[in-house]
């Protein structure tokens, strides 16, 4: 399977307090690299989900937000801290044993002190639980999109490579009398300029240059890197490094293929190939 850079997911959940909700997106990247923007009540549990995302993500730009909404749901019955309204007593009265004038505290005062009521604050165990089992349903849809996403890629550019074989095949039959109608021009311009060169030299001259502008094994290893191309795509994985070095190889080749080309024909076969290869190696930098 093939795995895009590309991918978005949310999901929510309601812990009795609020509604975490977490939402990740992706984008392509060389490496993994990971943003976070969370909301300082549930900032605890930013180190499990950065292991959580690494251990289920080899590349790309993940930026995830997580935050704390309101509850939709109706309000859950307040209860006090027992304990705490006790240790307040007791500072209180000591408090007030060194300033009898000191006022107080008000009922709402007292409500309002962190924690004292048992829904404000949620344990941190229970926190990291809850969010683990989000940040794990949201990786899931977001895994299942980049799959999506990556399907659709390696689909192009297998279509992309049979057309380069087209072309590659379309090409070799050219070449032998493309070749001998390029040496029967230079040799007959050679004649023209120099008409006391002997002819057995200029045999030999427009031999050595026809190796030189030789492209079968231009389109040789072009075949070569086609038939790996389609094998890395269908092994599937973390496969995104290995074809952006095949797209450098193919457009190499296409690259020597035109530079060496003696006829139009061959030119523009050359020039269709590097059109395949670019739109493949635009697509091959968000593959994972």
């Amino acid at each position: 399977m093939i795995f895009s850079m590309t991918g978005y997911a949310v999901q929510m959940r309601d812990i009795g307090r609020g509604i975490l909700h977490l939402e990740l997106r992706t984008v392509n990247s060389r490496y993994l690299d990971m943003n976070f923007r969370i909301a300082e009540e549930v900032r605890i549990v930013e180190p499990g989900l950065r292991e959580m995302i690494s251990g289920r993500l080899n590349r790309g730009k993940v930026d995830c937000r997580l935050n704390l909404l309101p509850s939709t749901t109706a309000p859950r019955e307040a209860s006090l801290n027992r304990a705490l309204l006790q240790q307040l007593v007791t500072l209180q009265l000591g408090v007030r044993d060194q300033l009898p004038e000191a006022a107080p505290l008000s009922v709402v005062e007292v409500l309002r002190w962190p924690g004292m009521l048992g829904d404000d604050q949620l344990g941190a165990d229970t926190l990291q639980a809850e969010c683990a089992a989000l940040a794990k349903s949201a990786l899931d849809e977001l895994i299942a999109t980049r799959a999506r996403e990556g399907e659709k890629l390696g689909a192009m550019i297998i279509e992309r490579v049979e057309r380069m074989r087209a072309l590659v095949a379309a090409a070799a039959p050219k070449l032998p009398q493309a070749l001998a109608d390029y040496q029967e021009r230079m040799a007959t311009r050679l004649r023209e300029a120099a008409a006391s060169l002997d002819e057995e030299r200029i045999r030999q001259e427009m031999g050595l240059f026809a190796t030189r502008v030789d492209v079968a094994e231009e389109l040789n290893r072009l075949v070569a890197h086609l038939d790996e191309v389609a094998r890395v795509v269908g092994k599937g994985g973390a496969i995104g490094k290995r074809l952006d070095f095949l797209m450098q190889e193919l457009n190499r080749e296409a690259n020597t293929l035109a530079s060496k080309s003696v006829s139009t024909e061959i030119t523009a076969i050359a020039v269709d190939m590097k059109l395949l290869i670019e739109q493949m190696r635009e697509q091959v930098q968000n593959i994972e």
